[in-house]
Parts: C-alpha cells; structure tokens; sequence
C-alpha cells in the first residue's frame, strides 16, 4: 500500500480545502471499498480525508413531507429509521440486502453512492481494464461475463454498479446534495451517472473535489406500497446477478402509478421509464406486467454468457408487481 497522509476534517468547508489542496487526495468515511481497493493497489491516494465525524450524519423531514438523509449516515442506521421503513420499505429492504452486518455498520449512504463500479478485471492490477487505464482494454468482453451489463454498456466496460441502495433511491427519484470549493450543488440521481460511453473511468458527474453531503427524497405516496427484490448467487453477502425496486399504486384494477428501478444490469441503476410509462394507466395484471417488462428489454444487448438476466428481470418484474397488485386489492 502506498504511504498516505491522514487528515481529520472538522467541518463541510475544511473538508473540502483539503481535497482542493491535493488532487490525489480521497474523502474517507465507512471505508469498506475504498480501503481495500488501497489493499490490491487499484486506489493509491496520497491523503486521505476523513469526514467520518461531520454534521452529516441525520435523518430528517424535508418542508413538503419527504427525507433528507444525511452522506455520513451508516447503511445500518438507514434500513432502521422508522420513516423510511414505512414511507419507504423497498429502501429499507434494499439496503439490509447489500453486505453484512458488521459492513452495514461502517458502510455510509454518501460512500454507497460513490463506490467504484467494478468487475474482477478491475481489482486485478496485472490485467487491462479501461476503468484503471483508460485505453487498455476490457478483457471482460470476450472473458468472463456472467454477471456484467445488458444495457447501457459500450466495449469499452461492461461492469455493473454494485449498489442496492442506489437502485432503490433512483426509483423514488432521490437527489443527491453535494459541496464544493465554489459552493453547494444537487444533482437527481438519475443524472448522477453518467453513460459509460468511452469513458469508463468517469463514474460519476460531481465537480472534482465534491464532497457529497446528502441525499433527499421528495414525498412519494407509491413509496409506501415498495418492495426491492434481490437475486444473488448465494444466500447472503453477494453482490446481485439481477434486482428490481418497484412501488405501484392500483385503483380500481388499472395502474395509478408505478415506479420501477432495476440493479446489476447496467453501469449505473437503471430506471425502467419505458415499462413505467407502458404501465401507468393501464390494467394491473401479469400480462401487462410482462409486456412492459419486454418494452423495457428490448433495449439489452446481452454478451454469450449473460444473456439469462433478460429471462430473469422480466421474472422479477412480473413477480414483484403481481405481488404489489395483489396487497393493494386486499
């Protein structure tokens, strides 16, 4: 691990002078990806600034009914807030599906958002990854693939964000608070990533030197009837092989509103705005399900080994909104 400098920052303002101060410094909270990232010599920052300690770390109501939610707040802390257990459940379900325990009591909202979208090419610093060294290649590509993007990828990166959390928040449309040297900024999460593109060493939009501060929620009624359903290779601590966060608000048999957000299939989270505008209006039954589903697939362009998370988030979509369907007509 390459020798770093530690420093403490004991307000939003110094926090972000210290990262103005040296480019290949790094802010520092929970730790658990940036850490080991040092470990296997993908990160090398010459300081780290910790910002563990700031003011940042509340849950607390916004002026027309929805949640701001602190950077340094920890995983564990969110999916245990009453408000967002129950105007938000699919958050709360989400976040208690990525990691373990002990990971979700150090890990923070702000660092969620900002890990490394990353694949095992990335975290092998002997082989080519254009994320690393932007012009080397993606040897994931024509190699192993089983669990990389089927939409919104380019050959120059097929990886997948790791985040549940994230897929959660981007269909309640969250917006993500941030400060620099020149003063505060938000960004919808939506627009927090941007395409891979030819760029894949680009994973998020923030002026340098940002430092996340927050995340807010604007009211979402739909939110309430939410579920985040999550498919992994093994039982628990995995990353997903496909998810889905979906909301849905029925009346009278036809869809009201319906939110849907998929994981794991893309560089980013993946708002289904296809399936969602399909759904709105029309009856609440497993054949609109799926054909909704479909409209928003048709756009994957899976590789020779993936091709099984088209079946499998058709399956999620269908499910997951059957069962919602299902609740609201009790």
């Amino acid at each position: 691990m390459r020798e770093f400098d530690y420093r403490r920052a004991s307000d939003v303002a110094g926090a972000v002078a210290l990262l103005d101060a040296d480019p290949d410094a790094r802010f520092l909270a929970g730790g658990t990806n940036l850490v080991d990232l040092m470990k296997t010599g993908v990160e090398r920052p010459s300081r780290l600034v910790d910002v563990r300690e700031l003011p940042l770390d509340r849950i607390e109501p916004t002026e027309d009914g929805g949640l701001r939610i602190g950077a340094t707040v920890t995983n564990s802390d969110l999916a245990a807030h009453p408000a967002i257990r129950e105007h938000y459940p699919a958050l709360a379900q989400a976040v208690l599906a990525g990691a373990s325990g002990q990971l979700r009591n150090m890990a923070t909202v702000g660092g969620n958002l900002l890990q490394r979208t990353r694949c095992g090419y990335f975290t092998d610093v002997t082989r080519p990854c254009n994320k690393r060294l932007p012009g080397s290649g993606c040897p994931a590509v024509e190699g192993e693939h089983h669990n990389h993007a089927i939409l919104g990828a380019s050959e120059h990166c097929v990886a997948v964000h790791p985040s549940d959390m994230g897929v959660a928040l981007t269909a309640f449309d969250a917006v993500v608070s941030y400060e620099t040297s020149d003063g505060p900024g938000e960004l919808p999460l939506t627009e927090f990533y941007p395409p891979v593109g030819d760029s894949p060493h680009r994973e998020t939009v923030l002026p340098p030197g940002a430092l996340v501060t927050g995340v807010t929620l604007p009211p979402a009624p739909v939110a309430a009837r939410s579920r985040y359903r999550k498919v992994r290779e093994r039982a628990s601590y995995a990353f997903a092989i496909g998810s889905l966060a979906a909301a849905l608000d029925v009346r009278d048999g036809t869809v009201g509103e319906v939110r849907l957000a998929f994981g794991a299939v893309a560089s980013r989270p993946w708002r289904a705005r296809t399936a969602e505008r399909l759904l709105t209006g029309a009856p609440a039954d497993a054949e609109t399900f799926a054909a909704a589903a479909d409209a928003e697939l048709a756009a994957a362009r899976p590789l020779p080994h993936n091709g099984y998370k088209v079946t499998l988030l058709r399956n999620l979509v269908v499910a997951v909104l059957t069962e919602l369907a299902a609740e609201a007509a009790r």
